[in-house]
């Protein structure tokens, strides 16, 4: 039996409805570890309501007590928890947030996955998912096989002291990432957070040891695609300048990247490894494809090593990228090249 004929009896309205539950009860079963005994809420919005109903169908199916929460429309963009969301967060194991991405809404974002951690919970975040990541892209993958791939490259940055990035573009950054834990988000544990769809590794790269350029040329966290490529100069893991020739764009990140004073300080580095990722424009579903990998600025507290406390967190995409691993003994290997691992 497959991971999907277990859920074949659930019917849906149609073919379409039936296939997202099934990426529902994918994510649920064996990305969350979803068991009898747990409780899920699903917190959502309108325009996410359809999604929040498959994983609702998935959750009953495998035995889970479930309830949702839908957020209200006349408060966005939220800044903080609703009063009346609160009492359902403590009474939960497992949270699946399934609703729209907004830009303004990052600090509520970091709030929320925050507040649920702190009890221990498992956590699949998923803001700015749509039906058709859930129906026919990334939330379809063999997330058994994803997992075995991301361990395999995980065990490659083991006793990792820097890691140099450079892509045929024009990217040219070196990371410290010594004593930085690689994590996983197809394999989510109690107190952890993961994006759905899943197919990632990340670290926190150390706060002060970034030197280098990134050129952007995918999507931006709640932004999307660039219709310019964008350069960010990195110096001690603080952007130091940013050239584009959007201007719009360039405003924009300017603005998102001044939040506070750690908005602008490297937080995290990711790899995506989900082979039905695709390039949509969408970050949540990009970030997770094959041949990709981005840098994010803000916040990683929630990061094995992570000190970055900033209000807010945003990612920065980039194609094909080479990876060369420095460790701690001065060997050196590249384990990633033009975007395909190479162990």
């Amino acid at each position: 039996m497959t991971q999907y004929d277990e859920i074949s009896t659930i019917s849906g309205e149609n073919e379409h409805v039936d296939k997202m539950v099934i990426g529902a009860h994918n994510a649920l079963k064996y990305i969350l570890s979803l068991k009898k005994e747990d409780s899920l809420l699903v917190i959502t919005d309108e325009s996410k309501k359809n999604i929040g109903k498959a994983f609702e169908a998935s959750a009953r199916k495998l035995g889970a007590k479930t309830q949702s929460y839908v957020l209200p429309e006349e408060s966005r963009p939220l800044s903080e928890i609703p009063e009346d969301l609160n009492p359902l967060i403590g009474s939960s194991q497992v949270f699946v947030n399934a609703f729209s991405s907004n830009a303004k809404e990052t600090p509520f974002r970091i709030k929320l996955v925050k507040l649920q951690q702190s009890i221990g919970a498992r956590v699949g975040h998923a803001p700015g998912i749509t039906e058709d990541m859930m129906a026919e892209g990334p939330m379809t993958a063999d997330y058994e096989e994803i997992v075995g791939n991301a361990w395999h490259l995980m065990e490659a940055f083991k006793s990792a002291s820097k890691v140099h990035i450079t892509t045929l573009e024009g990217t040219d950054i070196t990371l410290d990432i010594k004593d930085r834990e690689f994590e996983t988000d197809v394999s989510i544990r109690p107190g952890c957070i993961g994006n759905l769809p899943a197919g990632e590794i990340w670290c926190a790269p150390k706060e002060n040891g970034a030197q280098g350029m990134i050129l952007v040329n995918g999507p931006i966290g709640d932004i999307g695609d660039v219709r310019e490529p964008l350069k960010i100069r990195v110096v001690n893991g603080k952007i130091e300048s940013m050239e584009s020739e959007d201007a719009a764009l360039l405003s924009k990140i300017r603005e998102l990247t001044s939040l506070d004073d750690m908005a602008s300080i490297v937080g995290e580095f990711g790899i995506g490894l989900n082979p039905k990722a695709r390039l949509t424009g969408n970050l949540l579903e990009d970030e997770k494809a094959g041949g990709t990998a981005h840098i994010a600025f803000g916040y990683n507290e929630n990061m094995p090593g992570g000190t970055n406390n900033s209000k807010t967190h945003r990612d920065f995409l980039f194609h094909r990228p080479t990876l060369e691993v420095e460790y701690k003994d001065g060997n050196r290997k590249v384990i990633v090249k033009d975007g395909s691992v190479v162990l």
